[in-house]
C-alpha cells in the first residue's frame, strides 16, 4: 500500500509508518467534518465516510448510524440542536500493518446558548479510490475529569 513502510523492532516487533502526506490528509478529513456538518453541507459527508460507515454512538444511549444516509438524516432530525461549532483537537494517527489507520481525536461542540461539551473520536480510516474516508467512528462524552479514575492505593 502507498504511503506504509512496514519495519522491525527488536522490542517492538512490526512497526508501520504513514507517509507525512496521509497524516496530513487523513488529519484534514477528520477537521474537514466540522466545517461541512456546521456549514450545513450535509449533502458532501461521501467526502468524509465510506459510504457502509458505522457511526457509533451507544455511549450516547443511542443506536450505532450504518451508512452516510443515517448519518445525514440524523444531522437533519436534531435540527436546532446541532451544536453551532464542532472543533476537533489532538489528533493523533496510528497505523496498522493491516491497513487501517487508527486516529484518536478530541471534540469540542458548541451550542447556541453558549454551553459546550467534549467528546472523543475514535475512527478506522481506510484509503479508497477517492482518498482516504472515515470507515468506522465512536464518540465518547468527556464527562468526568481523568475518566473517573482515581490515584491508585
Amino acid at each position: 500500500m502507498l504511503g506504509l513502510v512496514l519495519s522491525t523492532s527488536p522490542q517492538r516487533g512490526p512497526r508501520v509508518s504513514l507517509a507525512l502526506e496521509d497524516r496530513l490528509a487523513i488529519t484534514e478529513l477528520v477537521s474537514l467534518h466540522g466545517h461541512l456538518v456546521d456549514d450545513g453541507c450535509l449533502d458532501r459527508l461521501e467526502e468524509l465516510f465510506t459510504a457502509d460507515v458505522v457511526y457509533d454512538l451507544t455511549d450516547f444511549g443511542q443506536e450505532p448510524l450504518h451508512g452516510v444516509a443515517a448519518i445525514r438524516e440524523a444531522a437533519w432530525e436534531l435540527g436546532a440542536a446541532n451544536p453551532v461549532a464542532h472543533h476537533v483537537t489532538n489528533v493523533v494517527v496510528t497505523a496498522s500493518a493491516d491497513g487501517q489507520v487508527h486516529v484518536r481525536s478530541k471534540g469540542l461542540g458548541i451550542k447556541a446558548d453558549g454551553s459546550c461539551g467534549s467528546v472523543s473520536y475514535d475512527d478506522t480510516v481506510v484509503r479508497t479510490a477517492d482518498g482516504w474516508r472515515i470507515s468506522h467512528r465512536k464518540l465518547s462524552p468527556r464527562r468526568t475529569p481523568l475518566s473517573g479514575k482515581t490515584k491508585p492505593a
